[in-house]
């Protein structure tokens, strides 16, 4: 394949920084830098929605003496801090000003107050939480999940119905990291594959095919160790064979992890014959 047959990088998640996100790292402006410095023809920046109460801090907010209220204000400037680069460096990249939802109590109806009040390009509708607890921040917590639910193969459940409803509530234009609910789990695959585990998976990608969502192949996965990216390849080819578009995003934290293993992704999505002409998000204002 020649130079110019290349497949355009992209990021249809990502460009968390610093700034913004007590888990990231650098200035917004370094990160956006270096994805021109990598020659990314556009990016999707999906920063964290604000929590909606302070029973929503994560940890490292937390202990870093934040509030609700303080990171909202830190999300104002995001969004406009975010404008503002989108516009000052659209002659060398085209920016996307995104953010990333959350899923547990009351967060529905506040991410409709965040669309109005914003207006963001698109939003990526992801799951981090299962009965308002966090299954990816730390494994205690993952565990905790667990108990709660009364399961691993309940937890997956649940988690997979949560994200049904958040489809269906939000139509959200990138579905994040879709099977996120593995990432503490080594046995993932054969679980993926368990029929009631199976179905709950199908019918989810069926409603992203019938509302025309974008699922988000997200490489952060290959940064922390693991040996494939969500989404797992079972459920890729699920994707495949429902001509459901999956585009590459790298969840950057850092300017180090800006189109980290992007170049792995790719590989994998030229491999399997997804069409790599990536769709760009239709943008709420449209």
């Amino acid at each position: 394949m020649s130079q110019k047959d290349q497949p355009a990088l992209v990021s249809i998640h990502g460009g968390h920084s610093g700034e913004f996100c007590c888990h990231a790292k650098d200035r917004l402006e370094d990160i956006v830098k270096a994805y021109i410095e990598k020659r990314f023809s556009w990016v999707g920046i999906t920063e964290h929605m604000p929590p909606v109460n302070d029973d929503f801090l994560y940890p490292d907010e937390k202990d870093a003496g934040l509030t609700a209220e303080i990171i909202y204000q830190r999300f104002i400037r995001y969004v406009s801090t975010c404008r503002k680069l989108q516009k000052e460096y659209s002659p060398a990249i085209e920016i996307y000003v995104g953010f990333e939802t959350e899923t547990y109590s009351g967060s529905e109806q506040f991410v409709r107050e965040l669309i109005q009040e914003f207006q963001p390009d698109y939003i990526v509708g992801s799951v981090h939480h299962v009965n308002n607890i966090s299954i990816d921040y730390s494994k205690e917590q993952y565990e905790q999940a667990v108990i709660v639910v009364g399961g691993l193969d309940e937890l997956y459940c649940r988690y997979f119905d949560q994200q049904y409803e958040m489809i269906n509530a939000l139509k959200p234009a990138v579905i994040g990291h879709f099977d996120l609910i593995r990432t503490f789990d080594p046995d993932y695959r054969s679980r993926l594959k368990k029929t009631h585990i199976q179905k709950l998976i199908s019918r989810n990608l069926e409603r992203i095919k019938a509302f025309d969502l974008i699922l988000d192949f997200n490489v952060r996965a290959l940064n922390k160790g693991a040996s494939e990216p969500y989404v797992s390849r079972s459920i890729l080819l699920q994707a495949l064979d429902l001509g459901i578009a999956v585009v590459p995003g790298d969840d950057s934290h850092s300017v180090e992890t800006v189109g980290l293993n992007i170049d792995r992704g790719i590989k994998i999505l030229q491999e399997l014959k997804f069409d790599t002409r990536w769709r760009i998000p239709p943008t709420q204002h449209q």
